[in-house]
Formats: structure tokens, sequence, C-alpha cells
């Protein structure tokens, strides 16, 4: 915050210039070195206003005070000290067209997800798809809402996941079956998933310590549950699966020996190979 007699006539309103909070806020998340300090902070603080990213930009002389001020105060701490994800922050997460509710019980939404989307995309009109280990339901929900003629089925081993999954779907009114299921049970064309696939003892970003650490880890090469998955799907039209950096191709391998035809590897927008796409 700047100092001289404009600081001090703004503390004797009790707020403070959308301006002077942004610029606070920046210098305590670059000091921590979060990977995105500005587009964090914007979104903390629309938050605590009840507004969008748009409206900080348009009028950067609005006071933050009261309860949005004591709230993003607290945000910026907890990002900043306890590296507390923004979306769980929010509560929020956009993903593709839609905007999720998420917790500490689900993996929070990520971009390279998007490929598995993608993926279902592509399916024949009516094809019976699930999405294993669904989470918030990002990927049924996502692919629900741009193919309303496919049938969907969202499934977790987790029912505090599916509690999250559920929810988001009867507020988005989009149509997909939850089930809790270890992998999947019945018969589909489609199985798309985005597994654990963290190897045990990895060193991770402090923000993932805050995620569910049942949908991140799997075993000591992090494909334990890959390969129960690949097992599984044995016979389905088509399987798409996210994997982690370095494993698309040991992924590619277990598909092509459970007999499936073709497989190819999808790129991230890194260049990663993160997502394999295996047909029969």
């Amino acid at each position: 915050m700047s100092g001289g007699a404009g600081a001090g006539a703004r503390g004797a309103r009790g707020g403070v210039p959308v301006r002077d909070a942004l610029d606070s806020a920046l210098v305590a998340l670059n000091a921590a070195r979060v990977d995105t300090p500005r587009l964090d902070a914007e979104v903390l603080l629309a938050h605590a206003l009840g507004a969008d990213r748009t409206a900080l930009v348009i009028d950067p002389e609005r006071e933050v005070e009261g309860p949005a001020a004591r709230w993003f105060r607290d945000a910026i701490r907890r990002r900043t000290v306890e590296r507390v994800p923004v979306a769980y922050l929010v509560g929020r997460k956009g993903f593709r067209h839609l905007e999720l509710d998420v917790d500490p019980r689900v993996l929070v939404p990520r971009p390279e997800t998007e490929l598995l989307v993608e993926a279902g995309l592509e399916l024949p009109d009516g094809a019976r798809v699930v999405d294993v280990g669904t989470g918030s339901g990002a990927v049924a929900l996502a692919l629900k809402h741009e193919r309303p003629d496919l049938e969907i089925t969202g499934t977790d081993v987790s029912p505090d996941a599916l509690a999250v999954a559920s929810a988001n779907g009867e507020r988005l009114g989009l149509a997909v079956a939850w089930v809790q299921a270890d992998l999947f049970d019945g018969e589909f064309d489609a199985v798309l998933s985005n597994p654990p696939y963290v190897e045990e003892g990895a060193a991770l970003a402090p923000e993932l310590s805050h995620e569910p650490r049942a949908a991140l880890f799997a075993g000591g090469d992090g494909l334990d549950v890959v390969r129960r998955l690949v097992e599984r799907a044995r016979g389905v039209a088509t399987l798409a699966v996210e994997v982690g950096e370095g494993q698309a191709d040991a992924v590619a391998d277990l598909a092509r020996a459970a007999g499936f035809l073709t497989v190819a590897k999808r790129p991230d927008l890194a260049g990663i190979d993160r997502v394999v796409v295996a047909r029969c």
C-alpha cells in the first residue's frame, strides 16, 4: 500500500482502493513465489467483492472494506503461508465452459485434463461413456454439456468426491449417472480417466498437499491404477487416459499389450505427452 496523506485518508474511511489492495497482495504473493501472482490476487479480490475480474480494471478506485477486506487479507495469508490453492479458497474452478464447485474432497480441475474431453468429443453419436475417477465431475459434466447425445457415467471410489460431482451435476442441470466403484462396472463404448499417476515419494508443489492424496499417488512408478484400468478396459472401443510426464510410452505399451490396435499420444500446451488414446 502506498504511504502519505492519501493512504491516511483511506484508512480513516476503513478501506483501501482496489488498486492498492492488489498491489499489497502482489508483494506478498511474489515474495512467496506463487506461480501466478497477479491472476491469484485478482481472482481472490473479485471473489471477495462479489464481482468479476473485469470490474477490478474498470473501477480501480473502488473501496475494499469491511468483510470483503478481511476475507481478502485472510485469503492472501492462506495462499502465501499455507499455499492453499485458489480454487479451494473461492470454492469454484472453471473447466472448459463450466464453473465447478470444488473443495479439498476433490482434485482441482486442470487445463491438461481438457484433452480427455476433446477425445470424448470424437466419439460416435449415443456412445456410452464412463469417466473413471471423476472427482468433481469435470470431464463427465463438460462432455455432457458439449455432447448431450452421449450416455455418461462418472465413477469414483470416494463417496466424498461423488457428493461433489453429483452436486455439480444437479446445479448445472446435466444428466450424468454417478456410481461409487473401484474403476467401473458394466459395459461401455469408451473409458475416459484422469487416474492417480504420481509416484510415491515424488516431490510435489506445496499446493498439492491440500489435494486428496488417494487421487494423486499410485505406487512406486505411479502406474498401479493405470495398469488395472487398462486391463479392465480390454475390449472397450476407446480408452483415453491422462498420464504424468514421462509415462506415456509405458502406458501406450500397456494398451497395446491389452489388445488395443491403435495408440496415440496427445501433448498438452507444454508439449508433454499428457493423454494416451487407444482404440480397438
